[in-house]
């Protein structure tokens, strides 16, 4: 099944306030059915999410739909994980599998780096030989620790296929460490994830209407919202010229680099949105001016659980 230009995120479907506030579970069904009659068919998630709750939101949904019509990302978080078994690879695994209702998962992540390569090397043990070997991705490695986890793949039969890493107009480091050259001339999907910055970047929040006090993304970005509203102002421009709105030219913008982003989603019109995004062409002109309107800004978007990519 061919990947579509967008995968939607389901990280705040795990309830439990840690990516947004509490979701109604009848709201995200209709995400969900919008997104699949609108060709948006791969999911990403993760037990983390929730402790598995956005894993069983999402497998109620996708319960009885022919296993063609979708894609699922999953993943393997070494936090989570039960270090003193002897199969913890499988343990998790069958437990993600068995919450989804799925007997097998489109693309299975190593969250991040804690404990590289080590969980590399077990994943790749465990999936070697095997042909229901899903694609294997790595999330938040910088450009070392991506080649030692091909490496390590490559000598148990596997191979890298994707990397997931933070990528928008304000972190751009996946971009100048190299990551993206490096994904594109090994036949390597990159997903970027937060190409809207939490909603930073979509025009939707400004000095005089700054993000709710409380939440983690407004300890980040409401402190730099004078420097986001020069952003947002030149990404506005290049909106009205294409009609449509601020939010769509990150997205737009994220796929001319040659990225598949993934949009969290807990609206329709989010969905809606991320529809209109994947048909706006950008012209080179539109891309050099967002990129030098951002860069000279002199934004550092990395955060807590990141670090640079080079």
């Amino acid at each position: 099944m061919e990947m579509p230009k967008i995968a939607l995120g389901a990280w705040a479907w795990g309830n439990d306030g840690t990516f947004g506030g509490k979701q109604d579970e009848n709201v995200l069904k209709e995400v969900f059915d919008t997104a699949m009659a609108n060709g948006l068919c791969l999911w990403d998630t993760a037990y983390a999410y929730g402790a598995g709750q956005s894993e069983k939101v999402l497998g109620g949904f996708v319960e009885g739909l022919p296993r063609g019509s979708f894609m699922i990302s999953d993943k393997l978080t070494p936090q989570v994980m039960d270090a003193s078994s002897q199969t913890p690879v499988k343990d998790m695994l069958d437990m993600q599998l068995s919450l989804m209702g799925l007997d097998r998962f489109d693309i299975y992540w190593i969250h991040n780096t804690s404990g590289a390569p080590g969980w590399t090397r077990k994943l790749a043990e465990f999936f070697e030989g095997r042909k229901d070997a899903p694609l294997i991705g790595v999330s938040n490695h910088n450009l070392s620790e991506i080649k030692e986890a091909d490496k390590v793949l490559r000598e148990h039969g596997l191979k890298l296929s994707a990397v997931q890493n933070h990528y928008s107009l304000i972190n751009r480091s996946s971009e100048s460490s190299g990551i993206l050259k490096y994904c594109r001339e090994n036949g390597m999907t990159f997903f970027s994830y937060m190409v809207l910055e939490q909603g930073a970047l979509s025009g939707k929040y400004d000095s005089s209407h700054p993000m709710p006090e409380g939440s983690a993304r407004s300890k980040t970005y409401n402190p730099l919202m004078d420097k986001l509203e020069v952003i947002n102002a030149e990404l506005s421009k290049i909106a009205a010229k294409h009609g449509v709105s601020t939010a769509q030219i990150p997205v737009a913008w994220a796929i001319a680099k040659g990225t598949l982003p993934i949009i969290g989603v807990t609206g329709k019109k989010q969905v809606e949105d991320a529809v209109k995004a994947m048909n706006v062409k950008l012209t080179d002109d539109e891309i050099e001016t967002i990129e030098d309107t951002a860069e000279r800004q002199g934004i550092d978007a990395i955060r807590f659980w990141e670090k640079e990519m080079r």
